[in-house]
């Protein structure tokens, strides 16, 4: 955690923030916020969620709607499209409290159409949207090491850029509303089918009784080598399935990528497989477990609902 960093005497006092979404992702995210000295109220569903919060100094709204009325900008990192749009467009949502200059900044994963129809009904309201998807999962949020992709009109991505730059410093502007999420379901893409590579890879080592830490050494040292490689290599090598990202959220995303593919009316049959392999990872009950599970799926075998075992 960075040290506070609080306003001198005469200067602007920092904008004041509300928080929804405080999971493992964004606890340390609103925590490093507060530590900048930023004012930081917070909504919650469950009453432990918005206890620690109180315990830890954040105020507590009702309601999206009233916090959307107290603060200047208002940070979501909540799971799918849907709650985004509950959160800010919903019964009770920002949306209703908003004062026109309110800015909005969603940290979720969600469907490129879902950011930019959030945005344009924001938009209508006077309030600025920036879609601003994270990469370097609990640990990149705890150390402030995320990298972060931002769609958004020039001028909202400019306000949210400081807020952006506390939690990592590779903050990129892609372009509109939208944008920041069609890199993230990118980077996803790229991501799970090296993590798919890398235990197909291990199966094959394994099947042929090579020590896998000296096959993982040399594939290192080559072209094949990557974060990935070096992430996941280790734990598929030691049988440590124990959550860095959970491998339902990469499932989720791949139904996203899914639907994108299909509305862009693209055939990316890389995407078809590792999509039907995460979707037997949770089926299997490894859902809540790192991805490195996929490794497991290989290992079971194809079933006969799988893509693969067709």
């Amino acid at each position: 955690m960075q040290p506070s960093q609080h306003p001198t005497q005469g200067a602007e006092p920092p904008p004041s923030i509300g928080f929804i979404g405080l999971g493992a992702m964004g606890w340390p995210m609103a925590a490093r916020l507060r530590a900048a000295g930023h004012p930081v109220a917070i909504w919650a569903r469950g009453s432990e969620t918005a206890g620690r919060a109180q315990q830890a100094g954040m105020a507590l709204a009702d309601s999206p709607c009233e916090l959307a009325g107290r603060v200047q900008v208002l940070v979501t990192n909540v799971t799918s499209t849907e709650d985004v749009e509950q959160v800010l467009l919903g019964a009770q949502g920002a949306v209703h409290g908003a004062c026109p200059g309110l800015l909005c900044i969603d940290h979720s994963t969600i469907a490129p159409r879902g950011a930019r129809r959030i945005a344009a009904e924001l938009a209508l309201r006077g309030v600025g949207f920036v879609d601003a998807p994270v990469s370097g999962g609990e640990q990149g949020a705890r150390e402030g090491r995320l990298s972060i992709m931002a769609g958004g009109s020039p001028e909202d991505f400019e306000r949210a850029l400081p807020l952006l730059r506390l939690h990592g410093p590779t903050v990129t502007y892609i372009g509109p509303p939208g944008s920041g999420q069609v890199a993230k379901l990118c980077n996803q893409l790229v991501q799970v089918v090296n993590i798919q590579g890398i235990a197909e890879a291990m199966r094959l080592a394994a099947a042929e009784g090579a020590p896998l830490a000296r096959v993982l050494q040399a594939l290192g040292a080559g072209f094949a080598g990557s974060r990935m490689l070096d992430l996941m290599g280790p734990k598929m090598a030691g049988r440590d399935f124990a959550a860095g990202i959970q491998a339902r959220l990469h499932a989720k995303d791949f139904g996203l990528l899914e639907q994108a593919a299909a509305e862009a009316g693209l055939e990316l049959p890389a995407l078809r497989l590792v999509h039907g392999q995460l979707q037997a990872l949770v089926a299997e009950g490894w859902g809540r477990d790192d991805t490195s599970s996929l490794l497991r799926v290989l290992e079971r075998g194809p079933a006969p609902q799988d893509p693969v075992g067709r």
